[in-house]
């Protein structure tokens, strides 16, 4: 995929002047965030896409934070705005996001874009749910008609690629904490993606035999310390059909569907 968009983009110079440019403010210095900032970086490079990393210390104001968006919102130059998150305490979120012009914002989460994506309107699809569709295709996994099990139901992960399986023709179930029987409402399904931060957390018996399943959690595992995901890999990958490691799964595609975005958010502005 990388690959795709680096020969397409290779050309924009001589057809539009320039290749994309995407900014992304990292505020503060959280190892998770400064590893998912330099991967954003790499995966730039690789692609050919100009890329501006701004570092601000975790004490910034949030009117400053503000400003920086609005004069990146005006700068006819920049193509994606992309904000790090989490964000410290003492800075609003959603107000955030919200500031990003919804024609640069390259990760799908101004209101707009989220109302256009339940509307089936045209918008920027969220990197990780767009890329948990593509994985799947690519996997040879026949959507229309399965019995999906989406486990957790943040605006991120959960409730966005839940509407991506209903645009496929997928049977949808979003379960959360107040789900009652979980482990039986996990076997009924054919695909099953899990999203809610909890190491290990689905296990052997709460997976069907052949069933595809999608880890997209990223936690630490309390007793060894190594990355590892919401699914126990071991125990679960003899029952999977088709099973995503972490790390090595979700995340790669999710950067390459960023830069997919960039891409897009440029070509509609030319």
């Amino acid at each position: 995929m990388k690959a795709e968009m680096a020969e397409k983009v290779k050309d924009f110079p001589a057809k539009y002047g320039r290749v994309p440019h995407l900014v992304v403010i990292l505020v503060g210095e959280d190892p998770a965030s400064v590893s998912y900032v330099t991967g954003k970086a790499k995966a730039s490079a690789e692609v050919g896409i100009r890329n501006t990393t701004i570092r601000k210390p975790e004490t910034i104001a949030e009117e400053e934070l503000l400003g920086i968006i609005a004069g990146l919102n005006a700068d006819p130059e920049v193509d994606g705005i992309l904000v790090q998150l989490p964000l410290p305490k003492h800075i609003d979120e959603e107000k955030v996001i919200a500031a990003i012009d919804k024609a640069k914002d390259v990760d799908g989460f101004h209101p707009l874009n989220v109302a256009a994506l339940w509307q089936k309107q045209p918008c920027t699809l969220p990197c990780t749910p767009k890329g948990i569709v593509k994985m799947l295709k690519a996997a040879g996994v026949e959507i229309a008609g399965k019995r999906a099990v989406v486990v957790g139901r943040s605006n991120i992960v959960g409730l966005p690629v839940s509407k991506l399986l209903l645009d496929e023709n997928a049977t949808v179930t979003v379960t959360h904490s107040r789900t009652r029987d979980l482990g039986e409402v996990t076997r009924g399904a054919e695909i099953l993606v899990v999203a809610i931060g909890r190491p290990k957390f689905v296990t052997a018996d709460m997976v069907s035999e052949g069933a595809v399943v999608i880890d997209v959690g990223v936690n630490r595992d309390p007793e060894t310390g190594r990355l590892c995901g919401d699914v126990d890999f071991a125990a679960v990958e003899p029952k999977a059909a088709v099973i995503t490691p972490v790390p090595g799964g979700v995340g790669p595609m999710t950067i390459c569907c960023l830069m997919e975005n960039t891409i897009e958010c440029f070509l509609r502005r030319m």
